[in-house]
């Protein structure tokens, strides 16, 4: 608290500021800014995110539900934002924190500024401040809990938002895929991955079928199941498998999406058990990923940063070459805890963490970053086509 007791008398020199919003951090150090987006106070985890475009993907991206993205690129927003880039349809994240005023939108897509199109989507953000100083705290410390809050009158009661902040329980121990997964079992419409001058073309080829189990499902993902002629049905997180296997899949896919893995995993786990004896194969993503390990008996853990950006390093080590990912991950298996019959098949280059597992008996695979990014690098989209080729080659065989 003594340091809070320093910020506090900070808070009352800065008082002269034209600012109207304040981050503060559960260790009670504060940045003051200018209000962005939706008018209100927001409560979430501190985050960094270190790619340079995309960010209407980013911040629609159902896996950054309760957290707050700090952007390290300065210049967010100088494109817009438009009806075709956000990966769902309800936007989840808590906040958005940016250095630089946002310009005038330029871009031959835009259609809404991007403080418009926040302020629609009821988005708190905070523009102004010093953003490399955030992130060398969040990369020293670990990413912090903090509340952003943006006023017109500039009166803020430090006191109460540093309590909110503190008694917010983290993200740890919290299952985030049951508030965000699909209401309503659907059948996705088909529209394949984005091509300029063409947009969103529809594919009517439907050569294999793939149920995807919604923990918070990126519509990238689905355009590119669209992309290699695939029909999807798309399930919520908690759908049994009885009702799973009526649907004849010729495939399973383990969705991305936010919170403690293990969480969610009192009720996904069983589910996806049941699904591994059935010799189905199973695709897995980011979240997906960590519960396919823990189905498969391994651990997870809550990482110190997390991995959020599109510039992340991979090795195949299966192949021996190296991929440039797209990531968002706070949760990792723990590496010691993998039973004998899991192979590890992709190792961050960063920290050597699992970035991806197979099992050794079965057509049963999974990575912890997406190789659907769009934007962003696309060097594993290879990953799609190897699910495609197993479930060709378990299609006609009986299952049920």
């Amino acid at each position: 608290m003594k340091e809070f007791t320093q910020n506090i008398n900070s808070y009352k020199n800065l008082q002269k500021i034209d600012s109207n919003a304040i981050l503060i951090l559960q260790n009670g150090k504060f940045f003051k800014g200018i209000g962005l987006g939706y008018q209100g106070t927001a409560t979430g985890e501190v985050c960094f995110n270190t790619s340079i475009t995309g960010y209407q993907e980013i911040i629609s991206d159902p896996s950054y539900a309760e957290q707050i993205i700090n952007f390290t690129f300065p210049h967010v927003g100088n494109v817009g934002s438009n009806k075709e880039d956000h990966e769902s349809d309800k936007i989840w994240t808590k906040g958005v924190i940016i250095n630089t005023e946002i310009t005038s939108p330029s871009n031959y897509r835009s259609l809404k500024h991007l403080d418009h199109w926040l302020k629609n989507n009821k988005i708190v953000g905070i523009t102004g401040i010093d953003t490399r100083n955030l992130t060398n705290i969040i990369r020293d410390k670990g990413a912090p809990k903090g509340t952003i809050s943006f006023l017109k009158n500039n009166k803020f009661n430090l006191k109460k938002l540093l309590r909110i902040t503190q008694n917010w329980s983290g993200l740890k121990n919290l299952d985030l895929a049951e508030q965000v997964t699909t209401k309503k079992n659907y059948v996705w419409k088909s529209l394949k991955t984005w091509k300029k001058g063409e947009g969103f073309l529809k594919n009517k080829k439907r050569s294999l079928h793939v149920v995807a189990i919604d923990y918070g499902i990126k519509k990238n993902i689905l355009r590119y199941f669209s992309d290699f002629n695939c029909k999807v049905t798309i399930v919520s997180c908690k759908t049994n498998v009885n009702d799973i296997l009526k649907l004849k899949p010729d495939g399973i896919f383990l969705s991305n999406g936010p919170g403690d893995p293990a969480a969610t995993g009192k009720y996904a786990i069983p589910i996806i058990k049941k699904l591994i004896k059935k010799n189905l194969p199973i695709f897995g993503i980011c979240l997906g990923h960590q519960l396919l390990g823990l189905a498969l008996g391994a651990k997870t853990k809550k990482m110190n940063l997390g991995h959020r950006g599109a510039n992340h390093p991979v090795k195949n080590l299966l192949k021996g070459n190296v991929e440039i990912t797209s990531q968002n991950h706070g949760f990792e298996i723990a590496k010691h805890s993998l039973p004998k019959n899991i192979k590890i098949t992709h190792q961050s280059l960063f920290d050597n963490s699992i970035e991806g597992i197979k099992l050794k008996s079965k057509p049963v695979f999974s990575v912890q970053y997406h190789p659907e990014s769009n934007p962003g690098p696309q060097d594993s989209v290879y990953l799609f086509k190897e699910f495609i080729k197993s479930m060709k080659k378990n299609a006609k065989k009986k299952r049920y």
